[in-house]
């Protein structure tokens, strides 16, 4: 905690340091012109278009009926988290985000960045939706398909860049209060005056609530409760210049969400602080310069499901990870784009867990387990424009490493029964990506890209065995690197302005790819499989006509799992979790200056709960929407409903045990200032 605390003041205080006004004396009395800072990173390079990308902004952001940012991703056709509840139901350790129905388990297979910075848990591979606020972001940028340059291993389903906004999007100061038909409230904030030529924003947000019932009645117990969750984070970001064409940017965010899932006592508790400092020069020689350290823990007590009592205490999983990267872009002239740069990134962690017995309530193992990952990165990449053309090609190689893992049990009397020390690994991979796009007219570009990508088995999916009463899952330690590599295909067609159409074509293949197997009566075990050969379409359309507009989104996929040997009953079927379609539609409205009318469709197909598809998640259709309008100049009523229809979203379905996710929900509250 002391060293938690150490790292926020450093940062705030040097970063407060810097931002005082920059305004320097030329020598004849006058003042230098102010610079204002961006607050961002490097410009995205001329072949971005190349890769089958989607771009949310903030009005998007902000119409989310849940004003959750995993929902507002769920607009964006392939993304997908493992299960379909949110971060007020779902256990944080199972908020894994693929892209492309890669599916197969609750780990990471998209790379996601704050700011440029790597947000998914060192141990775990999850993402902490509830730490992250939409009203606070500017935009996100979904690049799907595998490899990216900087922190390019792990992106294997894509990337998933959030912008901060700053002072131009948040105003000085703003703030939302809501409350639910449940009594459940969601406050937000933030603060973010100008300093100088730079800018401060501290912003803070805080959930909590009874929660609903995810037990349907007829399998409600004594023991059994509501989803209750009560979450907050808090941040201050500041960008100011160092002079000339540097701009320094510094960040702490630090986060607390707990919750509790289906029965009496079933707690998960996650919590982070995070840091970063950041150079980013805009001058000839551009470079983006970025170091980060993540503090994180997880705690979680899984009930017996039968005898109600607890049968495990997974009390303590901190971790810790760190990282940066050098990226250097060259003046090669005009027609040329080029970046090279390194980036390193280490997690360590490891568990502390005791098993009781569901008849006596006394502890019956102690285990300790965990490890060391690290991924040491050379990336280059050119974009190169030739009239109507722009083409793109660049290589990642990266020395991983997978050391220090260890297993250790012992009986309730301390004695040791298992003590396993793990061989230390290591190697080199390469990773390549090119593409082009081609702009026959002002109205259409074609697009084609190619790519692989590498990702690194987590430290969970390593060292640390799981249960969902009453199934087991083994960890192994001796998994392999899952290597993908595919190819896109694609037009944007503008068919009038504010009119765009897009559709992409791809044929994604996943191999070792890493899924819950099963292998006995409630046991399963991570194992790689060959492979997930995902092939689809994407489409998305935009329509923004005067005061209406529409986003619609969808994504048609035929994912396999390719499997033999001790694997092989799960050869040619679906990966778990994973649709064969995914849509949604958004319809809005603006009848006057500062209001707004939305309503979102969306469609999940049917999903199957685990590898033998023996549990249906069944197809659902969803309604939602929101409202804002103006009742002084800065003051607006905002109206949100979830699930309007009330529809009965099955979240899991274990042997016919099912969770639901959010029912219908109404909120109402007000938003002062801001945007």
């Amino acid at each position: 905690m002391r060293r938690t605390i150490s790292i926020r003041l450093s940062l705030v205080a040097l970063a407060a340091a810097i931002a005082a006004p920059a305004r320097a004396d030329s020598g004849d009395g006058t003042a230098e012109p102010v610079i204002v800072v961006t607050g961002r990173g490097l410009a995205e390079t001329p072949a971005t278009p190349a890769y089958d990308v989607t771009e949310i902004d903030a009005e998007e952001l902000q119409r989310t009926a849940s004003g959750r940012i995993e929902d507002a991703l769920a607009n964006v056709a392939g993304f997908q988290q493992f299960r379909r509840s949110d971060s007020r139901s779902a256990n944080p350790s199972a908020q894994g985000v693929s892209l492309r129905a890669l599916g197969g388990n609750a780990t990471s297979r998209a790379l996601v960045l704050l700011d440029g910075v790597p947000m998914a848990d060192p141990f775990f591979g999850y993402i902490p939706f509830s730490a992250l606020d939409p009203g606070q972001l500017a935009r996100v940028r979904v690049t799907r398909g595998g490899g990216s340059s900087a922190f390019g291993a792990g992106a294997v389903g894509g990337t998933i860049e959030l912008d901060s906004a700053g002072p131009a999007q948040l105003g000085l100061v703003g703030a939302s209060m809501l409350v639910n038909d449940r009594g459940e409230t969601e406050l937000s904030g933030s603060l973010a005056p100008e300093l100088g030529s730079g800018f401060a924003v501290v912003s803070g947000r805080w959930d909590r609530g009874a929660g609903f019932w995810t037990a349907p009645l007829a399998q409600r117990v004594p023991a059994s409760v509501k989803a209750r969750f009560d979450s907050w984070s808090a941040g201050v970001r500041v960008a100011a210049p160092l002079g000339g064409d540097v701009e320094l940017q510094a960040r702490v965010l630090t986060f607390d969400d707990n919750r509790t899932l289906r029965f009496q006592g079933a707690d998960s508790e996650s919590q982070g602080s995070d840091a970063s400092v950041r150079l980013v020069g805009r001058g000839a020689w551009q470079f983006d310069v970025l170091a980060y350290v993540q503090i994180r823990d997880f705690s979680n007590v899984v009930i017996s499901s039968t005898a109600f009592k607890k049968t495990l205490d997974q009390r303590k999983t901190p971790s810790t990870g760190l990282g940066g990267k050098l990226e250097l872009r060259p003046p090669v002239g005009s027609d040329h784009v080029a970046r090279l740069g390194i980036d390193w990134r280490r997690a360590v962690g490891g568990l502390q867990e005791d098993a009781y017995s569901a008849v006596t309530g006394l502890v019956t193992a102690r285990r300790r387990a965990g490890g060391r990952n690290g991924d040491l990165g050379l990336f280059v990449q050119d974009d190169w424009t030739i009239g109507k053309l722009v083409l793109t090609a660049g290589g990642r190689a990266d020395r991983w490493s997978i050391k220090d893992g260890y297993f250790r049990e012992a009986n309730a009397a301390g004695t040791i029964t298992t003590d396993r020390l793990f061989g230390n690994r290591s190697g080199w991979d390469v990773s390549l990506r090119g593409g082009a796009v081609f702009r026959p007219s002002s109205s259409v570009a074609l697009r084609a890209a190619g790519y692989t990508g590498l990702r690194l088995p987590t430290l969970n999916e390593l060292y640390r065995p799981f249960v969902v009463f009453p199934v087991f899952t083994r960890a192994n330690a001796a998994l392999v690197n899952e290597r993908l590599r595919g190819f896109d295909l694609g037009v944007d067609v503008t068919l009038a302005p504010g009119v765009t159409l897009s559709l992409t074509a791809f044929d994604n293949r996943l191999k070792n790819a890493i899924a819950n197997v099963t292998i006995g009566t409630n046991l399963r075990e991570r194992r790689n499989v060959d492979a997930i050969h995902a092939r689809g379409l994407e489409a998305t359309a935009t329509v923004h006509l005067g005061a209406f507009g529409f986003d619609g989104s969808m994504a048609l996929t035929d994912s396999k799992v390719e499997a033999s040997g001790a694997s092989a009953a799960l050869n040619g079927k679906r990966p778990a979790q994973t649709p064969r379609i995914a849509a949604s539609g958004t319809l809005s409205w603006k009848p006057c200056q500062g209001c707004m009318v939305a309503a979102t469709v969306r469609h999940i197909g049917l999903q199957f709960e685990d590898d033998l598809e023996t549990g249906r998640l069944p197809a659902v259709t969803t309604i939602d929407a929101y409202a804002a309008f103006p009742v002084s100049r800065d003051v607006a009523l905002v109206l949100r409903g979830e699930n309007l229809t009330g529809r009965q979203i099955v979240t899991r379905n274990q042997a016919g045990s099912i969770d639901l996710g959010a029912p219908r929900t109404l909120w109402i509250g007000v938003r002062v200032g801001g945007r």
